[in-house]
């Protein structure tokens, strides 16, 4: 078995758990590893520039990018759990009787757990786009195509985030907790979803215009 079998393998199994009835993985878990996959490409555009003879001024800068993409990789990827995690207790709450003894203080408690996972999706995302930003003006033109994949997953995976926050804030009672975390994540998306179509269009124009 080549090691790309391997590696399909499990990709194969995780889309194939996100197909069926089973409520994880859902839009949380699935945002998360597009994001992780957005941080990979990042990752691989700086370790196929550092060295190049014309991007040798940008060797630190460059090998800090990596270092931290592959921190957000590795912590996008373990988004998917916390995600399943924070929904388990959701899902118990949501099948008991609504009036049943502490349903209502319970519920809230649930919802309030369950919003925190793509939040902070979204926050990894966002310097996703961050890094992208930069890498498309010093990655090199062999790779920099990457990147404006990589910008695109992390801007799907930030506008999936922002779905699972609002799912969940919808039905709390405390609106003002609410209301403050709608606000946060709105502004993150409309911030971060610009930054990222406006790198993406920025990389389309270097290739092109050569």
């Amino acid at each position: 078995m080549s090691e790309w079998t391997e590696y399909k393998d499990h990709l194969y199994g995780f889309t194939e758990k996100a197909a069926s009835k089973d409520p994880v993985p859902g839009g949380g878990g699935v945002s998360a590893l597009a994001g992780s996959l957005g941080a990979s490409l990042a990752e691989m555009v700086t370790n196929l520039t550092i060295g190049k003879k014309k991007f040798l001024d940008y060797t630190e800068e460059l090998t800090a990018i990596k270092d931290e993409a592959d921190t957000l990789r590795k912590d996008l990827l373990q988004c998917i759990d916390e995600d399943a995690e924070a929904f388990e207790p959701l899902a118990k709450a949501y099948a008991l009787p609504k009036d049943s003894e502490g349903y209502a203080e319970k519920m809230e408690s649930c919802l309030h757990e369950a919003a925190q996972p793509p939040r902070h999706i979204m926050k990894l995302c966002a310097r996703v786009i961050e890094l992208d930003e930069r890498l498309a003006v010093i990655g090199s033109k062999l790779a920099v195509s990457d990147a404006a994949t990589s910008v695109m997953l992390a801007h799907g995976a930030l506008y999936g985030g922002y779905m699972n926050v609002i799912v969940n804030t919808r039905l709390m009672k405390d609106r003002e907790f609410a209301d403050a975390m709608n606000a946060e994540c709105r502004e993150m998306l409309d911030t971060y979803s610009k930054k990222a179509l406006q790198t993406y269009d920025n990389i389309v124009r270097r290739l092109i215009n050569g």
